[in-house]
């Protein structure tokens, strides 16, 4: 008789994917599994992640709660002279496209990785926390091995994870960059995580670490201890919309890239796809002008109204749709660090995850082995500008974790790292999925766009000859890429097909895994 079937799990790296897969064979539920999978992503995946950022879990539980909890970055309750910050630009090369971002203490936001996690568990969880923090404790005091992957996000962010002697210690252990089959370990972080188990995750915020940490940033940071006692997970509805007779679960304002997918997903939705051929002039023409529409929208009508308390109803409004719909069908007439964990059970139970330390601050609160976030340094998350954030208050985001449900369970778990490319990323897999009818593998793998700042950068398309028929908004450059690349995010995504059919993919422009448990 064939072993049983508990789940699925798809992650960014193998070690992260397997720490989930261990907590199904213990017992453990998908939000076992997920917590897991992030503790040790913290250890393997530690520049696109840490326990020093913010992220999100959208869960669906066996008896049909969907609960949003958002453990996102906030932002300080006090400003400082922006001259005395320690805060400066540095630019990543993706390979065909050049993205600026802020780092130094001054980029440091509250970080809320760890509450979320803890309190995740204590409400979802049902092993105990010491055994689901057991494969990050391991990877981390006995060593795993450098990927590919990593050894290429190592060099990417070189000039961030080698530029204080704390994030030396883990990047840089023989005074040279980790490489590909080398051992890496952060045994301070082991220290820390046995340290919390122990004491609670009140350590984290108001103990040893935190005064360390305060002490550390008044040098041109702006945290205090208020900022880290003060800091609470807050459980949210998540966004709801239904699209080609599926319902869309995502994540709601305050943060905007739920918000954008939903509102592109409403332009597309009058689109006929079945007279459309997936990569095609007509198709790209199409997501060009629904990415460009979308940032209209979002500059005339959202940024400046993302706290208000009707912001879902006005913005997705059919009133405020119909100007961009027309135009949409006008239209038919003529990079970043942050990892994605999905994870499903066979008992009804789905968690979608998204955690991000942003591109790091380079500061690792020392003997902890944390690396803390840069979220005041990135420009999406900050349209308004730098240092014009209000007080104490949750940053907006484009991580969205997405649940899709049929009539009622969840069908199809999704997400994705990327920056601002994640609401884009994720926008296109749902529509190769639910207007394309792709396989799960093949919507994940298709080719990607990605319209922004008037350059249509694009994966490489069979149709390459169709590019000169393209109608696109105005000025607008075409970046052609030459493989399939990280900036375009990395949707790692789980689905169980009407209880039958279970899979697991991870996206291969960020090395991802599927496991099915």
């Amino acid at each position: 008789m064939g072993k049983k079937t508990r789940g699925a799990i798809a992650a960014g790296h193998p070690k992260t994917a397997e720490a989930g897969k261990i907590m199904f064979e213990l017992g453990g539920n998908a939000f076992d599994a997920a917590i897991a999978a992030v503790l040790a992503s913290f250890v393997v995946e530690s520049t696109l992640t840490s326990a020093g950022g913010g992220g999100f879990l959208l869960a669906h539980t066996q008896d049909n709660q969907d609960i949003l909890f958002d453990f996102f970055c906030q932002t300080p309750r006090q400003k400082r002279n922006a001259e005395i910050l320690d805060f400066y630009p540095i630019n990543i090369n993706f390979g065909g496209e050049i993205q600026a971002f802020h780092i130094g203490l001054g980029s440091i936001a509250v970080p809320g990785s760890l509450a979320g996690i803890f309190q995740v568990h204590q409400q979802l969880g049902k092993l105990p926390f010491h055994v689901i923090a057991e494969p990050a404790i391991n990877y981390a005091n006995n060593g795993y091995k450098i990927t590919e992957y990593n050894r290429f996000t190592f060099e990417l962010l070189e000039p961030i994870i080698t530029s204080l002697p704390e994030s030396r210690k883990i990047y840089t252990p023989n005074n040279q960059l980790l490489k590909t089959n080398q051992t890496s370990y952060n045994k301070d972080f082991v220290n820390t995580l046995n340290y919390l188990i122990e004491q609670g995750v009140e350590e984290f915020y108001q103990g040893e670490i935190a005064h360390q940490l305060v002490k550390d940033l008044s040098f041109g940071g702006y945290l205090s201890l208020e900022d880290l006692s003060h800091y609470q997970v807050i459980r949210r509805k998540p966004l709801k919309i239904n699209y080609r007779g599926y319902e869309l679960l995502t994540n709601p304002p305050p943060s905007s890239g739920g918000m954008l997918i939903a509102w592109a997903l409403k332009l597309l939705e009058k689109i006929p796809f079945e007279k459309i051929e997936f990569g095609s002039y007509q198709h790209l023409q199409l997501l060009a002008q629904a990415m460009y529409l979308t940032n209209q929208a979002r500059k005339n009508s959202y940024d400046t109204n993302i706290h208000n308390p009707n912001i879902i109803a006005d913005f997705l409004s059919q009133n405020n749709l119909n100007y961009y719909q027309t135009q949409l069908e006008d239209t038919i007439n003529k990079w970043g660090s942050t990892t994605h964990i999905s994870v499903i059970d066979t008992e009804g139970n789905a968690a979608s995850v998204t955690n991000s330390n942003g591109e790091g601050s380079s500061y690792v609160i020392p003997n902890t082995g944390i690396m803390l976030n840069n979220m005041l340094g990135e420009a999406d998350l900050n349209p308004l500008g730098f240092h014009s954030w209000p007080c104490d208050r949750r940053i907006s985001s484009m991580m969205s974790p997405t649940i899709i449900l049929r009539e009622g369970q969840p069908e199809i778990v999704l997400g994705s790292g990327g920056s601002n490319r994640i609401r884009t990323a994720i926008l296109q897999v749902i529509s190769n999925l639910l207007d394309f009818h792709c396989s799960l593998a093949d919507a994940i793998i298709n080719p990607r766009v990605h319209w922004e700042n008037n350059i249509l950068s694009l994966e490489p398309i069979p149709q390459n000859e169709q590019l000169d028929r393209l109608i696109l908004p105005k000025a607008t450059e075409i970046l052609q890429w030459q493989e399939l690349n990280m900036f375009f995010g990395g949707v790692h995504a789980v689905s169980n097909v009407q209880g039958q059919t279970i899979e697991a993919i991870g996206d291969p422009r960020r090395a991802g895994v599927g496991i099915i448990c």
